[in-house]
């Protein structure tokens, strides 16, 4: 199996699992080795007393990004720690991408960086995910 069929296996299952990314509207773009694209459109429920994105929805599409790049490996990997910075406001109407990219792997423990843009291709907030692996995979590498 190659890294990349690894990776695109690992995120249907996860997919199929995630039920708070797919309620909140996200999609899948892309999954490959340490990496994934998400994409959200903004919608009112997504508007805070400003009526801009409340930061919680960009901070979960910024973390579901993260979730589907450190488990592309098959293997259980979960959020160790995260911080976000909010550059720009997201308005209704947005279609918000999170790209996230691993900055390194060692060990039980990974970084990866998220950049959320709108459809401009505006950073509206830069993400910081540090992952730690944990017992048991997706699936079994025979069953590929």
């Amino acid at each position: 199996m190659s890294p990349q069929e690894r990776a695109q296996k690992s995120s249907e299952i996860m997919w199929n699992n995630d039920c708070a990314s797919q309620r909140m509207g996200m999609k899948l773009e892309a999954v490959g080795p340490g990496s994934a694209t998400l994409s959200m459109p903004i919608g009112d429920e997504h508007l805070n007393g400003h009526k801009i994105c409340h930061g919680g929805f960009i901070f979960m599409l910024a973390d579901s990004a993260f979730a589907f790049a450190c488990n592309s490996y098959n293997q259980l990997a979960v959020a160790h720690q995260n911080s976000i910075t909010f550059a720009a406001p997201g308005f209704k109407d947005d279609v918000l991408t999170a790209t996230a990219i691993e900055v390194g792997r060692t060990g039980r423990s990974g970084i990866y960086d998220v950049t959320i843009t709108n459809q401009k291709d505006e950073a509206l907030a830069h993400f910081r995910g540090h992952s730690r692996t944990i017992k048991g995979t997706h699936f079994k590498e025979n069953e590929a």
